[in-house]
């Protein structure tokens, strides 16, 4: 089986608490054909001084960047892998994720792939069937996705004007396209742990339905149907909150 080479890049800002078990789960992998690169945002506590530790296994970067997506972005134009994963400070690798990773990549030929995470309970379902009215129908964005460098040629990067749902913006680029080849891996194929304290937490649910909507509108769905769909999706949000 061939080995490709997989990029692993994480972008992070004054997280000295967590980011050293997050680099120690990506350098403990058992399959060593890897390129690791951290993007440190200009941190201002001890980040910078903990992944200087490692600096012999890893590439780091330290610059002032826009926001997430610009670094992650930074972090793939610097990579020499074919195939891309993110993985954010505080979310880690379980030892045989990217063996996984390549054996799918090979046995299934794809551009594309998510694995099982564990958040507060396993996520593993990937239903492109539902791209018209959700998007929150794969596992995650850190820790579960990966995809060929290619594929960005094809379809760019993350769009920095979105502060947050970036990554939807460029998932729904992806699934839309039915060029690409993707799936998920099974339920007991956990790639590793997510951190459910992340920046995509903190958003409130009616501004997270909006960049949904500002996303869809921008990607060419029709206006009528949002203006339907973002009541529906709040008010069926408040309900579950009740429920």
């Amino acid at each position: 089986m061939k080995k490709k080479k997989i990029t692993i890049i994480t972008p992070v800002k004054n997280d000295q608490r967590n980011i050293e078990k997050t680099i120690k789960s990506v350098l403990g992998q058992s399959y060593k054909k890897l390129e690791y690169i951290v993007v440190d945002g200009r941190s201002n506590d001890k980040t910078l001084q903990i992944i200087k530790k490692f600096k012999k296994r890893l590439k780091y970067f330290s610059r002032k960047d826009k926001n997430l997506w610009d670094a992650i972005n930074f972090g793939i134009r610097n990579s020499s892998g074919e195939i891309i994963g993110i993985l954010n400070s505080n979310d880690i690798f379980y030892k045989n994720t990217l063996k996984t990773v390549n054996q799918y990549f090979n046995h299934y030929k794809l551009d594309y792939l998510f694995g099982a995470v564990k958040k507060d309970r396993v996520f593993h379902k990937f239903e492109p069937d539902k791209l018209s009215y959700r998007l929150n129908i794969y596992p995650s964005h850190s820790c579960s996705f990966f995809i060929k460098k290619k594929i960005h040629k094809k379809i760019g990067l993350y769009n920095i004007k979105y502060d947050y749902c970036s990554d939807y913006d460029l998932f729904y680029k992806l699934f839309k396209n039915k060029e690409f080849k993707g799936m998920n891996t099974r339920k007991n194929q956990v790639f590793g742990k997510f951190d459910m304290q992340g920046i995509s937490s903190k958003i409130p649910f009616y501004k997270f339905y909006y960049y949904e909507m500002k996303i869809r509108y921008n990607n060419g769905q029709n206006l009528i149907y949002l203006i339907f769909l973002y009541p529906i999706k709040i008010l069926n949000k408040i309900r579950n909150l009740f429920t």
